[in-house]
């Protein structure tokens, strides 16, 4: 550990210290000294009861193995009495409604996409924040979403072959979400706007205003000639653009060069799962960033085509109404910051015991501090209109877990003089035992729930640590089709709107993979909005912009009435585990299942370890550039941490697949000149001793986390590298 202050029996990290010292503290109107003195009063309370939970999740595992081990073949009925027996399964609480107040209208009373972002690299979270709006132009242009075909491909210069067609796809768009009374978009030839309406003056003649004239919000430039023109479709904005001199706007017969999008809702500012924080000074990083966000003073500088672009947070958008008025809108998605969950400790601060401190009690108390500049006005920018702050809270196992986080934001509430419930939580569904148990744990945070997401990733990683001695698991592929996952997602949407979720807090679900597959996000992601989700998460700008789309075709509000009505999703279903029905699988099946999943590890791993970067686009074994993070590993490192277990495959057969995938992940950074290969040198490799880790002692994992070894290694590589 690097220079250190003691305060209040605590030992914290020197650039930690300063950094709350001279940065966080500053504007809020709390003095040093109550900080500290309440922050480690937190800590000698909290921190017991944090390790008593995990505690309990190990004994519960203890129990779960064992049943397994001496219980087979599984009889449902028994195996579903036991974990009721052992307290896994608890008594379902009464009919309740959650009592979330000071909801921002992103999360209550608006539907879109969500961003998910590593709070450590200042230039994607100010991209992400920017993403309220998107051109729509450009998400079609630049993305597979606009076919090659018929010489419509994209390069260095303007191809207005492919413009034409992004212009005919946004115009057929406008259609069907602000459909005109008469005629199409297509035929227009200007838009103009009289003392009551907008009219659209069309390429016969005809002049038709809009079938919903009450979308029409206001505009920019004069009412005889606007250079924008503001609506409103499902709860979204979306703004038309003109301009006479841009090159799409001089061929489109009304001038119309653009279309922005509202798309970005909400983000979600992580200290998670997408960054890799082992030590204070990479925690100051973390926070230096959210306090930046929240002061509005956040920029980064980038180089472009040989210039330097310094890229700031976006001012609001404002309009004019016919009648005179001004109509502000958010130029800023709304953020979240996800805390990291129960189980990490962190030795930017060491207690009075000589222990690391849980770094989810370091990382509320510190966020929350950052916020209050938000709250207090320090910055020319709002992020919550609502006077509230907005913590994702993830990986908790349970309603006694949600319930000691619960307790936690209400301590912090108290240090920070806030009233009761301005910490607002966001609980991931990505749990085993938080998923059948979902009503309880809403019930353990009523008052202040703004959230529930799944997170089918963690959740099958969970599904494989829970019932690893329960037999061979299916090949990943097959476990996707196993009953257990409808029912999961269904069970959310489900549970969320029986506890009055619709209209209040957001319903969300997870994370699309592949960011270079925009046709085929377009074709497969409504399904997410079709489920009942008010939010879903998405990998980029670009995604955020072309998923909006999805939420004007569908009112996702309308869709949950509906969906109120049907039969809940059945526990059982839930807890249905995704064996495998027969285990006959060539010696090629197997080869190629190890392959694919060692490829994925390392790819994944050696970025974390040597160079500290949490998620990032991984090519997989096919070369396709997939989103991987902690989430992904955990279920690549189970799955074979099963399999060996089960003897599908042998210890020799991985670590020859590892070795070889070695070699492959090497050769696809081969273009990465700070690149150190791991298959130089496997036995000293601290990425390649990582990985295999994570593999041969994942079975003795806490519930399967990777972080813990993770942050073993990429500590021995930090130390390696000083």
């Amino acid at each position: 550990m690097s220079t250190t202050v003691t305060k209040e029996n605590l030992t914290i990290s020197q650039c930690l210290f300063d950094f709350i010292e001279y940065e966080a503290l500053p504007g809020t109107a709390i003095s040093s000294t109550h900080f500290w003195q309440t922050f480690s009063n937190i800590i000698s309370e909290l921190g017991p009861e944090n390790k008593k939970l995990l505690l309990k999740r190990d004994t519960l595992q203890a129990s779960i193995d064992n049943y397994h081990q001496n219980n087979k073949p599984l009889d449902f009925s028994h195996y579903k009495k036991f974990l009721t027996d052992i307290n896994y399964l608890v008594p379902q609480v009464d009919d309740f409604s959650i009592n979330t107040c000071n909801v921002d209208n992103e999360l209550a009373l608006m539907a879109g996409p969500q961003l998910v972002v590593p709070i450590m690299n200042a230039r994607f979270a100010l991209n992400a924040v920017n993403a309220r709006w998107g051109s729509l132009y450009d998400a079609l242009y630049g993305s597979d979403a606009i076919s090659d075909e018929n010489d419509a491909q994209s390069g260095k210069t303007y191809n207005p072959i492919r413009g034409k067609k992004v212009v005919a796809f946004a115009k057929n768009y406008l259609d069907q979400a602000l459909p005109l009374v008469s005629g199409s978009h297509n035929d227009a030839i200007s838009y103009h706007l009289t003392e009551q309406q907008l009219i659209v003056s069309l390429v016969n003649g005809q002049q038709s205003p809009l079938k919903a004239p009450e979308a029409f919000i206001g505009f920019t430039g004069s009412i005889n000639k606007p250079e924008s023109l503001m609506l409103i479709h499902n709860g979204l904005h979306l703004s038309l653009l003109f301009n006479d001199n841009s090159a799409i706007g001089q061929e489109d017969a009304a001038g119309l060069s653009d279309i922005m999008l509202e798309s970005a809702l909400t983000t979600i500012m992580d200290c998670e799962d997408s960054v890799a924080a082992v030590d204070g000074e990479d925690k100051v990083l973390a926070y230096r960033n959210w306090l930046g966000l929240m002061t509005g003073k956040l920029s980064a500088t980038l180089n472009k085509k040989g210039k330097a672009i310094t890229r700031t947070m976006n001012d609001n958008l404002s309009v004019q109404t016919l009648n005179g008025d001004t109509v502000t809108l958010k130029g800023r998605s709304l953020m979240f910051v996800r805390n990291v969950g129960h189980l990490m400790t962190n030795n930017a601060i060491i207690d009075n015991l000589g222990n690391e401190i849980p770094e989810g009690i370091l990382d509320a108390m510190i966020t929350s501090l950052v916020a209050l500049h938000d709250l207090k006005g320090n910055s020319e920018f709002s992020n919550s209109s609502e006077g509230s702050i907005y913590i994702v809270k993830p990986k908790m196992h349970g309603p006694e877990e949600v319930a000691f986080a619960n307790t936690l934001f209400s301590r912090v509430e108290t240090a920070l003089s806030l009233p009761k419930n301005t910490i607002k939580m966001g609980i991931m569904d990505e749990e085993r035992r938080t998923s059948v148990n979902l009503k309880n744990c809403i019930f353990a945070a009523k008052d202040r729930v703004v959230f529930i997401n799944t997170g089918f990733l963690d959740r099958t990683g969970d599904e494989i640590h829970t019932s690893m001695m329960a037999g061979a698991m299916a090949r990943k592929a097959d476990i996707k089709l196993t009953p257990w996952i409808g029912a999961y997602e269904n069970n959310n949407v489900d549970v969320g709107l029986a506890c009055g979720f619709s209209q209040k807090a957001q319903i969300g679900k997870g994370m699309w993979p592949i960011p270079d597959q925009m046709s085929n996000m377009l074709a497969t992601k409504i399904n997410h909005v079709e489920a009942g989700a008010n939010t879903a998460w998405v990998p980029s700008p670009t995604a955020a912009t072309l998923h909006a789309l999805h939420y004007h075709r569908v009112n996702v509000f309308d869709l949950q009435k509906q969906l109120s009505k049907r039969k809940q999703a059945s526990i059982d279903d839930i807890l249905t585990i995704p064996l495998a029905k027969n285990t006959n699988w060539s010696e090629q099946e197997i080869s190629d299942e190890l392959d694919n999943n060692c490829q994925g590890i390392l790819g994944y791993v050696v970025r974390w370890i040597d160079d500290g970067i949490g998620c990032s686009k991984v090519p997989d074994i096919n070369n396709v550039g997939l989103m991987e993070d902690r989430a992904t590993l955990r279920i690549s490192s189970q799955h074979i941490a099963n399999w060996l277990i089960h003897n599908i495959c042998s210890k020799a057969q991985v670590q020859a697949s590892l070795q070889k995938m070695a070699a492959i992940v090497d050769q696809q950074n081969v273009s990465d000149t700070s690149y150190q290969a791991m298959s130089d040198d496997f036995t000293n490799s601290i990425a390649f001793n990582a990985a295999t880790a994570l593999i041969f002692a994942g079975a003795k994992q806490p519930n399967g986390y990777t972080e813990p070894l993770l942050h073993q290694y990429r500590l021995e590589k930090k130390h390696q590298l000083s």
